[in-house]
């Protein structure tokens, strides 16, 4: 296990810096609309903020293509607006912790250019290049398409995981890995907290460049077979970890799909390569795993409790877990756990304390704290999302009708949590004075932020309550810190015990619309946290309103000092 360390106790608000908040009225969210917002994260009970990408970049992908790592990207702001906003929140005591993208960069990065230019010079070796008059192989890229794109004027091409105008960086080049890990060092010494590691399972390749068997339509097969988890990743994570992380007291989660349970003790174990690590088999039980968005999977809140489960277990055997139910990459969790109850308060609410008093780091999107749902488009062309465009086109070519096809990148695209934040009911939310880059979603006049701050029984102060409750209230030890065991129970509801030496907290969480009697393990008869109402236990059993989340304590380990607390007044522990 590993040992305490200070970002174990941090609650970590994801910002999407293009659709946060805009300063200047351009349509564009920047670095000082998130400063001016800082309070807004301060009073809801945030201690951390991951900032999603916000290096120059042509933003074919949204910034997931960098063209230059030391540079902020205009529409953006400066690097003196990001310092600004470093200095601000840490005067509120909320830490920074930017994106880290270097598995590939943008086509328009000076390195590439060059390598393009000059098939000769050393920056040729920075990328993954092969010569000859045809596709070295038959992966196709997480965006669609083969992942060679053919070098304009010569006979070779260059590989790329994503998108075409997002080359791979060839880490088998220690010259290039040099230069990344002086970059992470430069950021580092500014003073932010840490980073999120995109995409960093992508780094080694299967270097057989060997086919794989084809799995759609179009004769490719998906590249992760190649491309992701390869033989050999450990050297590469290894080294950048000593290099670069261990010289500095930072905090690093890395998104990192594919992991075998197995390996976990590599990733996050006491001497792991991360603090953390994103596990992505629950966000992704709706579709096949490896398959298109039309390849959907039916599934019940007991599969979603088991996946949950089966990962806090593995988890905690090696260390800690980022506990995520949204982020820029996934739809809104309110649609795609709740589906029909989706536009439930209570049900929102339910999901929230499920996975927020799970054991590990929560973290929250943009958003998700007012329950906002997907947005719904009508045709494709109202899609910025690169990734939806080729899930639309790959599910036409599957066989599905304009119409279904539509209707499966509606679920799943990206664009539903890059949609602008909702700060009011007027136009455009409060986002911007301008037109935004996207459209806003239909539900803002009624779901946002003014309509929710400081209303008793909204989504918002639920969440409030919540954050408070686990990080300051008499339990903290106990939520924070104590052990995870799954607890069986009916078809809809998710329970499980947190525990230490000392204590031992039992939580449910119903997801049906009908009230549940659950039985309740020996002595936990106390209730300390319910989502709504009053908890009702008779006998040895509990009943659970619709929708609603209990907490039940073991009746003879008491806390030395009961004292009571609100969200609005400090409490200082006994």
């Amino acid at each position: 296990m590993v040992e305490r360390q200070w970002w174990q106790e941090e609650v970590v608000y994801q910002i999407y810096p293009k659709s946060f908040s805009d300063s200047n009225g351009d349509g564009i969210g920047d670095l000082k609309g998130i400063t001016e917002r800082l309070d807004y994260l301060k009073d809801l009970g945030i201690t951390m903020v991951w900032i999603c990408p916000i290096y120059q970049s042509p933003m074919d992908d949204n910034g997931y293509d960098i063209s230059d790592y030391k540079r902020i990207a205009p529409e953006y702001g400066t690097m003196e607006d990001l310092e600004e906003l470093v200095e601000e929140a840490g005067k509120r005591k909320i830490k920074i912790m930017l994106d880290l993208v270097i598995n590939h960069t943008s086509d328009e990065h000076p390195w590439f250019k060059e390598a393009l230019r000059d098939a000769d010079s050393p920056h040729h070796e920075d990328y993954i290049f092969k010569k000859g008059s045809r596709r070295p192989n038959n992966w196709r890229s997480v965006f669609g398409g083969s992942v060679w794109e053919k070098v304009p004027g010569r006979e070779e091409y260059y590989l790329h995981s994503f998108g075409k105008k997002q080359p791979d960086l060839n880490w088998e080049n220690a010259g290039l890995r040099e230069k990344l890990y002086e970059m992470i060092d430069w950021w580092l010494e500014k003073g932010i907290a840490g980073f999120r590691i995109d995409a960093i399972t992508f780094i080694k390749k299967d270097l057989t460049w060997r086919d794989r068997e084809a799995d759609g339509a179009d004769g490719l097969a998906q590249c992760t077979k190649g491309c992701r988890n390869q033989p050999g990743i450990g050297v590469f994570l290894q080294e950048m970890k000593e290099r670069t992380f261990d010289r500095y007291p930072c905090v690093t989660v890395a998104e990192a799909p594919g992991v075998p349970y197995e390996e976990l003790g590599e990733y996050i174990g006491e001497k792991g390569y991360f603090s953390m690590i994103f596990d992505f088999r629950y966000a992704d039980l709706d579709i096949a795993s490896g398959s298109g968005w039309s390849k959907r999977v039916p599934w019940t809140i007991k599969d979603l409790r088991d996946k949950i489960m089966a990962s806090q277990m593995a988890l905690q055997k090696w260390g800690w877990s980022a506990n995520f139910i949204e982020n820029h990459d996934q739809p809104r969790a309110t649609t795609k756990y709740l589906r029909e109850s989706q536009q439930e308060p209570e049900a929102v609410k339910t999901l929230a304390a499920m996975y927020f008093f799970l054991r590990g780091l929560p973290f929250i999107y943009q958003g998700q704290e007012l329950g906002m749902v997907n947005a719904k488009r009508d045709s494709i062309q109202e899609f910025n999302d690169i990734s939806s465009i080729d899930q639309y086109e790959r599910s036409l070519a599957e066989g599905c009708t304009p119409e279904e096809a539509l209707h499966y990148v509606n679920l799943r695209s990206r664009d539903n949590a890059r949609v602008p934040f909702p700060w009011e009911d007027g136009q455009y939310g409060g986002f911007t004075t301008g037109k935004p880059w996207i459209a806003m979603a239909e539900e803002y006049p009624a779901v946002n932020a003014k309509a929710q701050v400081g209303v008793e029984g909204s989504i918002h102060t639920f969440y409030k309550e919540m954050i408070y409750f686990r990080q300051k209230g008499p339990y903290r030890e106990c939520l924070l810190y104590g052990r995870i065991q799954p607890i069986e129970s009916s078809a809809d509801v998710i329970a499980y015990r947190r525990y230490t030496d000392k204590e031992s907290i039992c939580c449910w969480s119903n997801f049906s619309g009908q009230t549940v009697r659950e039985p309740v393990p020996k002595g936990h008869t106390e209730p300390v946290w319910q989502s709504y109402g009053k908890a009702v236990l008779q006998g040895e059993s509990l009943e659970l309103g619709p929708y609603q989340s209990v907490l039940l304590k073991q009746q003879e380990i008491r806390i030395k000092k009961p004292v009571a607390f609100s969200p609005q007044t400090p409490y200082n522990l006994p």
